[in-house]
């Protein structure tokens, strides 16, 4: 699997990596085995994922504590590249002040026992500090060694153009995939003209595009995908439709729709690597798969007219 820069960096990703909030994120997901964390992590890390992404909300501060402890045991810190996010207060608020984020930093270093994080996103925006000061910061921590490369996360085009004001932005993580297109004409012009990574969230849209629905399955009463406007009525049925149009296209590659997707989202020139989460080493290993797949140019033109 061909390997990627990150951003304007010297680092090298490979382009599938792995979501860890389900690693100690107690606060998303219920009744997590975190042994069983750790050891999915380390057999992603010998797998050859070796881009990992985390953050301080995801626990809050568990996970950094188990993927750190993950890394350390699999003893190949050198070929992790590691992004974490920081921005949560912790009275439920958010902060970009300089001295927040430069304090964040040194307390994300000290869970995750590490000398120093590969990449580190602002995760929200506040409202109040200019974004340029809030990413200024950071490349102090860079250039004193303690993070390699900058990142911002659920930031719009205009905050992401003001964090960007002196070049410093490696990494945007923000939310897109076949159902949420919208990146396409807001985002990808302005990272590939300024050597930014886009790395999508939410690439399966809650399991949908992993073809995982038919048109009768139900949800129970509380679950967050009842608020999405792609699980409402007609417009689910349209999309599982769409989905099941994916399916003999996996086939004629020996794959499922899942990894077809992946494949889909790393062939694009704008998406330099993305992060399914998982909580079991066989969903990792499925994944990874997906970074093996060279789609023709024909099932790429197929693709993007059935989620046009």
């Amino acid at each position: 699997m061909a390997m990627v820069k990150l951003g304007k960096t010297d680092l090298s990703i490979n382009p599938i990596g792995l979501g860890t909030n389900a690693v100690g994120g107690h606060n998303l997901y219920p009744n997590l085995d975190e042994q069983q964390g750790v050891d999915m992590v380390k057999a992603a890390i010998d797998e050859g994922v070796n881009f990992l992404d985390t953050a301080y909300a995801y626990g809050p501060g568990r996970s950094e504590e188990l993927v750190g402890q993950a890394i350390r045991e699999s003893g190949k810190r050198h070929e992790v590249v590691l992004a974490t996010k920081g921005a949560n207060t912790s009275d439920g608020g958010k902060s970009n002040r300089p001295d927040f984020l430069k304090e964040a930093v040194d307390s994300s270093l000290n869970r995750l026992g590490l000398d120093h994080i590969d990449l580190y996103y602002i995760h929200f925006p506040d409202e109040d500090t200019p974004k340029y000061e809030a990413v200024g910061a950071l490349q102090e921590l860079k250039e004193a060694g303690k993070i390699r490369a900058i990142g911002v996360s659920n930031f719009s085009m205009e905050q992401l153009k003001e964090a960007n004001q002196d070049g410093y932005v490696d990494a945007i993580q923000e939310h897109y995939n076949l159902f949420e297109r919208g990146a396409e004409q807001t985002y990808f012009p302005y990272t590939k003209e300024n050597g930014i990574s886009f790395v999508p969230f939410f690439p399966f849209a809650s399991g949908l595009l992993a073809g995982e629905y038919d048109e009768n399955t139900t949800f129970p009463e509380g679950d967050l995908r009842l608020n999405k406007p792609e699980f409402q009525g007609d417009a689910f049925k349209e999309n599982v439709r769409k989905v099941n149009e994916l399916k003999p296209i996996a086939d004629s590659y020996g794959i499922d729709v899942a990894q077809l997707v992946l494949a889909f989202y790393i062939h694009h020139d704008a998406i330099d690597a993305v992060i399914p989460g998982a909580k079991r080493k066989e969903q990792v290993l499925h994944n990874n798969k997906a970074g093996k797949v060279n789609l023709d140019k024909k099932t790429i033109e197929r693709i993007d007219q059935l989620f046009s």
